[in-house]
């Protein structure tokens, strides 16, 4: 599995609005349904309900939200950089500024995880992580997202 399997372009922003973790969750949906078809109120619902078992903010400034939907047949991805870092009660207490959702079928099983260790896993890397904060085009930060990930692999 790749980035590039679970993204696409059009899921990739740069986020200036979002002031809270409740602000970006319903900007997580919403950028979902734009991109997916994904019905947004669902996406919004099933992210806080994930939440609320316990925060997705898994440190370094990186949050990664996610739940299961009706609304999808496979393993979808968005992602955000955000201008201002919010709370998001990371387990390092930091503030996030990146996020990646992932949204996948109720019964996705095996796929919704490696989707989430190959995510967490190409975020891990600090470096590909500078170069998301330090770039402002979506196209770009897709291009970083996807060709890292495939640099980590070789």
């Amino acid at each position: 599995m790749e980035v590039s399997m679970i993204l696409k372009p059009e899921a990739v922003r740069v986020l200036s609005a979002a002031s809270s973790k409740k602000r970006l969750i319903h900007e997580l949906g919403d950028i979902a349904h734009a991109a997916y078809g994904v019905d947004a109120q669902r996406a919004i619902e099933a992210l806080q309900q994930r939440e609320a078992l316990g925060p997705t903010g898994v440190g370094h400034g990186v949050a990664l939200p996610h739940a299961r939907i009706d609304d999808v047949n496979r393993v979808v991805g968005v992602l955000v950089v955000l201008e201002k870092p919010i709370d998001f009660d990371a387990v390092d207490r930091r503030p996030v500024d990146l996020a990646f959702a992932l949204f996948a079928p109720r019964d996705a099983g095996v796929e919704h995880l490696k989707a989430l260790a190959l995510v967490s896993r190409t975020l891990r890397d600090t470096s590909l992580c500078a170069k998301l904060r330090a770039n402002r085009d979506p196209a770009t930060l897709y291009a970083i997202v996807t060709e890292a990930q495939s640099s980590l692999a070789a």
